[in-house]
């Protein structure tokens, strides 16, 4: 039956034979240091040695079985590298350690820890060692043949249909700015979106989904996409065209989700969080003493939190679950607040606020509403339908005291996001307050009277 495979599928029966060779390569072996170091930097852990010389690593790893291996510092380097001392074929072999903000790394490939990275490497010069004519043949393989390329090609077709067929449905998400990983067009209905590639541990067989070939090595192999799970060599996935179409099943939840990674996952114009919540406000909560300014119960706050990460659109916030409508808004403010990229952007608050400095009020307006034209179309909709439903909760100020300045207080740092960061100074919200109070009052002139349906 064997050979019968084999000669069906010799690619397979190849990768198969490469990766079983790799189970038998050398695995890790720490040798830990008894004491930290006092100089022991945070990225390194127990297998840390300090300063020692490469006869004193020789002298740890000599007795020691293939695998074993140690990082000290290196004398001369001025603390540009660290040496890793590592024990293969039984010799001892010394590299030059690096790490930056992507990982360690001896040459391109970065790694969250060292022992990930010896790891991946005893493979390869196991590999190189072993078995040199497989990997002669690797770049003439024929992938194409393979039945896992033929389950790869139907995979690529799917998704090229489920990308037609959403950008298709989808085409108010025509605008998305580059500074935010998205591109704006005013005419077609072009929508980009950039893969949010990782570097992965995968398990078992896996071919890159760009180039068809395998994903070879024990840890680090390759890159996977966050939001729509595809996966790929890390230099294919440079190769990758921004056309992301984020899958539910890879997001983690709600809150904290990019808006415009979970508005496509869930073929929406509007995030049901927002929405929802603004249903039961505008139900039973207008005429509340406070609304907006109070938020109720922490715990329950996170209740709904979890119910919506979990339960997504079918999140009971019925008055029954949560009679007091306070942790209703508390949920929605706190969800603004999460947004990875504010629904004011970074990019387009400075264009705001330089607006609001017209001396002109028709002028001031029409430069507001100019530069909210630069907004990616999801967070210039979530705007919209906010501003909207807070203009209605203004009307009725004498009762429930949230006139337009009062709730632009509550939402102007919710909605424009915190300060650049390592900034100590407290931040003048004065202008910002003034943007929100005046796209609360002047919401007809600036966003318009079309309905949100028709964004």
């Amino acid at each position: 039956m064997e050979c019968l495979y084999n000669q069906l599928y010799p690619p397979a029966c190849f990768f198969v034979k490469l990766y079983r060779m790799q189970l038998d390569a050398p695995v890790p072996i720490p040798i830990i240091c008894n004491e930290a170091p006092p100089d022991l930097p945070n990225y390194f852990g127990r297998d840390y040695h300090g300063n020692i010389s490469h006869i004193e690593a020789n002298n740890l790893l000599s007795c020691r079985p293939n695998g074993a291996y140690l990082v000290r510092k290196s004398k001369s380097a001025n603390g540009e590298f660290h040496t890793l001392s590592l024990k293969f074929n039984d010799k001892i072999h010394h590299y030059k350690l690096f790490y930056d903000k992507s990982g360690i790394y001896v040459r391109e490939k970065r790694y969250d820890c060292v022992r990930s990275l010896v790891a991946d490497g005893l493979v390869t010069m196991y590999l190189e060692l072993k078995a040199p004519s497989f990997l002669q043949k690797l770049p003439s393989a024929n992938y194409h043949e393979s039945p896992y390329m033929t389950l790869n090609k139907k995979k690529l077709q799917t998704l090229t249909r489920e990308r037609s067929k959403l950008i298709r449905n989808n085409s108010f998400l025509n605008a998305i700015s580059n500074i935010e990983n998205q591109q704006l067009t005013t005419n077609g209905e072009k929508y980009e979106k950039n893969h949010v590639f990782k570097i992965t541990t995968f398990k078992g067989l896996n071919w890159c989904e760009m180039c068809g070939n395998f994903l070879w090595g024990f840890t680090a192999q390759g890159v996977k996409c966050d939001d729509c799970g595809i996966i790929a060599h890390g230099r294919c996935s440079e190769k990758f065209p921004n056309d992301c179409i984020p899958d539910i099943k890879y997001l983690r939840g709600v809150f904290g989700i990019e808006l415009t990674t979970l508005l496509t996952a869930h073929n929406a114009k509007l995030p049901f969080v927002v929405t929802k919540c603004v249903s039961e406000v505008e139900a039973r909560g207008l005429t509340v003493e406070g609304i907006y300014r109070l938020s109720g119960f922490a715990e329950e706050i996170e209740a709904i939190k979890l119910g919506f990460d979990t339960d997504g659109e079918k999140a009971d916030l019925s008055q029954d679950k949560y009679p007091n409508v306070n942790v209703i808004t508390g949920a929605l403010k706190l969800y603004l607040r999460l947004l990875p990229i504010p629904l004011i952007t970074f990019l387009v608050h400075p264009m705001l606020i330089d607006a609001m400095q017209q001396k002109s009020f028709e002028k001031r307006l029409s430069s507001v509403k100019q530069a909210l034209l630069s907004l990616p179309k999801p967070h210039y909709c979530t705007l919209h339908f906010m501003m909207d439903h807070l203009n209605r909760v203004s009307l009725h100020a004498a009762i429930n005291k949230m006139n337009p300045h009062n709730l632009a207080t509550v939402f102007a740092p919710t909605l424009i996001g915190p300060p650049e960061s390592g900034s100590l100074m407290l931040p003048d919200m004065t202008t910002d307050i003034l943007l929100i109070e005046t796209l609360i009052l002047h919401c007809e002139k600036i966003f318009g009277t079309i309905s949100i349906a028709a964004l």
